[in-house]
């Protein structure tokens, strides 16, 4: 007989392992609190530029619909602003390179992406039910399935999962986040023949990275902001109209990425949902969701390990941790899917995991001297660039040559 499996929450993690559980022929029940149309419809609601390794998740699912019309990134570029420039006058980059990626990267608009898995995941026969679970519902459902995950990131589904403090370092939001998605962006003039994701650093402001990406009108690019909390760039709160967004995201680019902003001076919305700002602490939790009556869930990506984007890591560690948890679910076979397996499954994920929280949380203080000097290195050195660049597919590399100084001099030394 087969087992029954209900999956809550229809982001890329959720989707992903109900299709591929469903593909493995378990019988999957979907939750979302939206349809595919509101979804496709609605507001944007991510950043999502994703590697190699996530990637190659979807296709093994042959779940890729959208890789030959997505831009092929093939490059992730660094820039940081000059100590100071961002007083008046011309604003200067202390540093300015791009790492080629060994696989190429894409970004599709979760609206995109999210809609169309839903509709394949109920063409090929699965339960979709359209309901915004509550903690009462997941009581009743945990006695009817054999396995309750929970993917719903947000909300109050979260609160059944505690929070891991040895794991999370933060209490508060540790940036302010603002979303833009244009058409109209100039390439850059310096690499026009190749898509690259730019992460452009003003050291005590934020950080404003720009993707190339795939949405609901086409090819576009993604404006994000990361402000420092209570800085200049954190200034979208109450900012209701997507024009004044828009307005307001290009007058910090003019101030603090002038280089980006010559390119920008032509850009509108790719549509009226197309902006997006908040903020959130970084958090990992328990994986284990007790229910008031007695039964357990499973926690799964951004609802047990959430990071700031300021890594771009979130979608990433979606497929990474419903590939994972896929495998630990089919490895199991027909036995319960009792606690002590949702620990292991979550400690399987977290083998990988713990080293994006690791470099996410490293990323969202001030660079010590020894990373500084890496980054600048990777400005002559191609070599430092492209393992810099091909760190964010595989965020273990960074143990290597990233954090201890003595490995970052032994490391820039070798090469």
């Amino acid at each position: 007989m087969s087992r029954k499996i209900l999956v809550v929450g229809a982001g890329q993690s959720g989707l992903q392992l109900a299709l591929g559980l469903q593909s493995h022929g378990y019988e999957v029940t979907l939750m979302s609190n939206r349809t595919a149309d509101e979804i496709r419809s609605g507001r944007v609601m991510s950043t999502q530029c994703m590697f190699h390794t996530a990637l190659q998740h979807e296709r093994d699912l042959q779940l890729g619909f959208w890789e030959s019309q997505a831009p092929k990134i093939e490059g992730l570029g660094v820039s940081v602003a000059a100590p100071g420039s961002h007083d008046p006058g011309p604003t200067q980059r202390a540093i300015d390179w791009v790492g080629k990626l060994d696989g190429h990267a894409q970004s599709v608009d979760q609206r995109v992406k999210m809609a169309g898995w839903m509709e394949t995941f109920s063409q090929r026969g699965g339960q979709l039910v359209i309901h915004g679970a509550a903690v009462s519902d997941l009581d009743y459902f945990s006695r009817t399935y054999d396995l309750v995950l929970v993917s719903a990131g947000k909300g109050e589904l979260v609160s059944m999962f505690g929070r891991d403090a040895s794991r999370s370092p933060y209490t508060e939001p540790q940036r302010a986040l603002a979303v833009a998605y244009v058409h109209g962006l100039g390439v850059r003039p310096e690499h026009p023949d190749f898509d690259a994701v730019r992460c452009n650093l003003v050291p005590g402001v934020g950080e404003l990275f720009i993707m190339p990406t795939l949405t609901t009108t086409g090819r576009a690019d993604i404006l994000f902001w990361e402000g420092v909390p209570g800085g200049p760039v954190d200034a979208f709160k109450g900012v209701k109209d997507p024009s004044e967004h828009l307005a307001l995201t290009l007058e910090l680019m003019e101030k603090f990425t002038p280089w980006e902003y010559a390119r920008a001076t032509k850009v509108e919305l790719t549509d009226a949902n197309g902006t997006l700002a908040g903020r959130y602490a970084p958090t990992v939790r328990n994986p284990i969701g007790r229910l008031p009556g007695g039964g357990a869930v499973l926690g799964v990506a951004d609802v047990v390990v959430a990071n700031d984007p300021i890594t771009g890591q979130g979608s990433n560690s979606a497929s990474k941790c419903a590939a994972s948890y896929l495998s630990s679910i089919v490895d199991h076979g027909d036995k319960p899917f009792d606690e002590e397996w949702m620990q292991s499954a979550f400690d399987r994920y977290w083998d990988t995991a713990q080293h994006v929280t690791k470099w996410t949380n490293t990323m969202l203080q001030a660079p010590p001297e020894h990373v500084l000097n890496l980054i600048g290195a990777a400005g002559q050195l191609q070599p430092v660039a492209d393992r810099f660049a091909n760190g964010f597919n595989n965020p273990a590399d960074f143990e290597n040559f990233f954090y201890d100084p003595e490995k970052t001099a032994q490391y820039l030394a070798s090469v």
